[in-house]
């Protein structure tokens, strides 16, 4: 087994977890010229979700850096493509990383690594007859960009997850790179080839596996700032050996963190300033890339959160999308919320001091007139005692 390096720099866990803001865009005037293709660019990968409750996670994602920026406009601003010669290039593209994510279009060459794994392992083992694949592909070439429904419907009553022959034809050319999702259109996958979506420098699997892990590597040690090997390779879901033979190469830098039991690397760019600016108050997606590994979270601040939408009902804690408050840089407690008409309502609010209730109240605020709601209504809160004192700051 390789040694590891003896760490240059020693964090103090406060220090960690300021890094870790400012990487995410929580700390600091957030960059509103570059907007919500700022955002993601500089987080790398942001998650998609079906659930939809103030908003779907992706469009979350943005909100909780930006502020109220117009949800039409994120939509546009990760799917409405580059005009010129030629077809309309898109900026983005969805693809397995962390999970389902939307992903910045010049990253497409970095995951070469994963399109030929699947190629070499098929993802899935359903057997598919003789001229299905060909078809799908042969079919967006003559029509454009098509969904499942459109390429001949994607259910199928059968067995698959019910999917149809064309829906499966069309997901495995999606995860061998033959095929990109460019948008999602009421939320169904639209899919046109890589050959057409991709613009050309950019149309190749030329990289070696070890080069697109360095990349990923990279970018996501700076998009977290600082994290161990299993945050950043859980990242964008790699192995932890394949983080072992790339890190020593990716320009990250080991770190000791105060308080943390496993080495940890860091963005030395993130070392080179002491982070300061001012905290976003807000509401949190649990599919966002500040949280979205537990132990992480629970490591950085002390804060267990668990999406509980999958738990049976009587056996939730905090409700069925709970969404952690950030204030100050720390999270003080979490919401279920829901919208009936033009009132978002506060199902279940824990708070976990009484300094959370006027953050708590500030960003419901935000929160509803981002998302179209003239009122919020709170229905219980984990601490009755604090109960009047947050529906007076709410009105």
């Amino acid at each position: 087994m390789t040694s590891l390096p003896s760490p240059a720099t020693e964090l103090s866990a406060d220090e960690a977890r300021r890094i870790a803001l400012r990487a995410q865009g929580f700390l600091g005037a957030p960059d509103r010229k570059s907007g919500v293709r700022g955002v993601l660019r500089h987080l790398g990968a942001v998650q998609l979700d079906t659930i939809s409750v103030l908003a779907r996670s992706h469009e979350l994602i943005p909100y909780a850096r930006l502020g109220a920026v117009g949800r039409d406009r994120v939509e546009a601003a990760y799917w409405d493509g580059t005009s010129g010669p030629g077809p309309t290039r898109p900026h983005a593209f969805e693809y397995w990383s962390h999970a389902a994510c939307i992903l910045p279009i010049e990253e497409w060459p970095h995951f070469a690594f994963r399109r030929r794994a699947y190629r070499a392992r098929p993802h899935w083992h359903h057997d598919l007859p003789d001229g299905a694949y060909d078809q799908v592909i042969k079919q967006l070439r003559a029509e454009g960009p098509l969904t499942a429904t459109e390429l001949g419907g994607a259910k199928n009553k059968g067995e698959w997850w019910d999917w149809s022959e064309s829906k499966i034809a069309v997901e495995r050319a999606l995860m061998h790179g033959e095929v990109v999702c460019t948008e999602r259109r009421s939320w169904k996958r639209v899919y046109d080839l890589a050959e057409r979506a991709i613009p050309d420098p950019l149309l190749h699997d030329d990289l070696d596996d070890a080069e697109c892990l360095r990349r990923l590597v990279r970018l996501a040690g700076e998009a977290l700032g600082v994290g161990t090997r299993a945050d950043i390779a859980d990242y964008h879901r790699l192995k932890g050996e394949q983080f072992d033979a790339v890190v020593a190469d990716s320009g990250l830098v080991p770190v000791k963190v105060q308080g943390w039991d496993k080495p940890a690397w860091a963005d030395p760019r993130a070392l080179e300033t002491t982070p300061r600016g001012r905290h976003r108050t807000t509401l949190l997606s649990p599919f966002d890339s500040l949280i979205w590994e537990r132990a992480r979270t629970e490591r950085i601040f002390g804060f267990t959160h668990r999406l509980e939408a999958y738990v049976p009902k009587p056996k939730r804690i905090h409700g069925y999308f709970a969404m952690p408050l950030l204030a100050g840089g720390k999270l003080l407690g979490r919401v279920d919320p829901a919208r009936e008409g033009s009132t978002l309502v506060a199902k279940q609010i824990s708070l976990d001091t009484p300094k959370a209730v006027a953050p708590m109240a500030q960003a419901l605020l935000e929160a509803a007139s981002w998302v179209g709601c003239d009122s919020v209504r709170v229905e219980r809160v984990n601490r009755p005692e604090l109960t009047a004192e947050l529906v007076r700051a709410l009105t």
